[in-house]
């Protein structure tokens, strides 16, 4: 036998012939063409909207639009970790103006955190809106300030 591309064929049953609706009723879907008898959605154009349910409010209007409680008093802070403030140099003052445009937070009138992560090496004094406790003793350890705002 040849093998050549000229005698390439789909394997059988792989493909099918397209249903012929509207045809007789020999054909297994004469008649209402599949349709069913009466109602919206045998009508030409017939089926509303995606989500239309008759005029009831709609499920996705009935559910809450987010999920849980969201407590209009949390405090948000951007983190900060220590070993970035090794960027400053040795006793400046470091405060979120200098953290912003040093490009270590994204929004310069947001509240800071300092964490103790890493090591600092250098003393600076530090403003910022809060700190945690290791981070205030590896600040003041190496003879710096932190100062909350």
């Amino acid at each position: 036998m040849d093998l050549g591309l000229h005698n390439l064929k789909p394997t059988k049953g792989s493909i099918k012939e397209r249903k012929r609706v509207g045809r007789g009723s020999a054909s297994g879907s004469g008649g209402t063409s599949g349709r069913g008898h009466k109602g919206q959605k045998a009508r030409a154009g017939g089926v509303g909207k995606p989500g239309f349910e008759g005029g009831q409010t709609p499920l996705y209007k009935r559910i809450p639009h987010y999920p849980g409680f969201r407590n209009a008093f949390t405090k948000y802070f951007q983190p900060v970790n220590v070993t970035k403030l090794n960027i400053f140099e040795e006793g400046s003052l470091v405060t979120p103006f200098e953290m912003f445009s040093q490009g270590l937070i994204s929004d310069e009138k947001g509240r800071v955190k300092i964490l103790g992560n890493g090591e600092l090496k250098k003393r600076l004094i530090i403003k910022a809106h809060a700190f945690s406790k290791k981070a205030l003793e590896q600040v003041e350890s190496l003879g710096g300030k932190g100062e909350k705002i």
